[in-house]
Formats: structure tokens, sequence, C-alpha cells
């Protein structure tokens, strides 16, 4: 008798604790995502802020941070300077006057990206794109800021930043214009 009024306890207590065995453990919440590193240019006209894409471009990223972090960009020119186009920089040969005419041709870091990293983003006026000789994936350590919106470069460059704050900065900037001094935060 005990067994007839009991079964039916029995059978809902086992129900309920296979239930709860089979339930997963509820998530746990996200840890927060870093924030993107900021790479500050200090230049002879003023300072530029580029917020970088690491969610778009992360190896590109990576690389130009790791560059800046190794004072690799302090005392360079910009070598590229074309009036409502783009400013670009990174060619070490750069800080040399006598070999201007090689500007823009050096060997930079020597360490390619090795991938190409080409998404949708569009280059807008702020953009930040890798410089590159016909392959994206040897990029290495130029890049520019383009001023205009420039359709043409659409899916030929890693764009992997944009200019937060400086813009005016840019457009004063001239070729041989220097870079005093490269930073991250």
């Amino acid at each position: 008798m005990i067994f007839k009024t009991a079964a039916p306890l029995i059978l809902g207590i086992l129900t309920l604790t296979s239930s709860l065995a089979a339930q997963k453990p509820a998530p746990k919440p996200a840890a927060p995502k870093e924030p993107a590193p900021v790479i500050v240019l200090e230049t002879v006209k003023g300072t530029i802020e580029i917020e970088t894409l690491p969610d778009e471009a992360p190896k590109t990223v990576a690389h130009v941070v790791e560059l800046v972090k190794k004072n690799f960009y302090n005392g360079m020119r910009f070598h590229r300077a074309e009036e409502n186009f783009l400013v670009q920089i990174g060619d070490p040969q750069s800080r040399d006057m006598s070999r201007e005419a090689w500007w823009g041709r050096g060997p930079g870091s020597g360490k390619p990206i090795g991938v190409s990293e080409i998404g949708k983003r569009k280059h807008v006026p702020g953009s930040v794109g890798m410089a590159h000789s016909g392959d994206p994936k040897y990029a290495d350590s130029q890049f520019y800021i383009v001023m205009q919106p420039r359709p043409g470069l659409d899916g030929k460059f890693t764009i992997f930043g944009r200019v937060s704050s400086g813009m005016d900065v840019v457009k004063k900037l001239k070729r041989a214009d220097i870079l005093k001094k490269a930073s991250v935060r």
C-alpha cells in the first residue's frame, strides 16, 4: 500500500532529477572585450590618432602595433603626400634625405604580414590601409591614410584602421614631413 502511494512521488522525483541532470549549466558571461589599440602619430604638424580594427584585420593590426612598439616608425618621413588623396609612411629609407629618389621602394621591416585581410570596408576619409606592391599578402610596414572616398582602392588593400582624431593634421602633411614619434595606447 505504501508502494502504491509513494510510487507517483518517487517517479516525480526521478523525472525531475533526470531533467535537471540533462540541463547544461548556464554559459559564463563573455569576458569583457579589450579595447582596440589606438596608434598615436606625433608629427611635425600635429597629432593623429588611429583606431585600429583588430576584428577585421587581426594580423595586420598585430604587425603594425608590434612595429610601433619597436619604435620602427619614429623619425621617418611621409614619403608620399598627394593633396586631397592620401599620405603614406613606412619606408625606413625616408630617414635619409640622400635616398629621397628611392623613398617608397624600401625594404620595410623585412617581415611581410603574409596574409591578405581585405574585407568589405570601403575607403572613406580617414581610412588607414596597408600599401603593397601588387600582392596584399606582402604588405609590410608602409601604410596610408586617405582624405576622400576612394572606391578605386576598395577590395585591393587591407584597411586596418580609421583616423579618430587629427584629420586636419593629415590634410596639412607634405612630402618629407617627419613623424616624430609613434606610440600605442
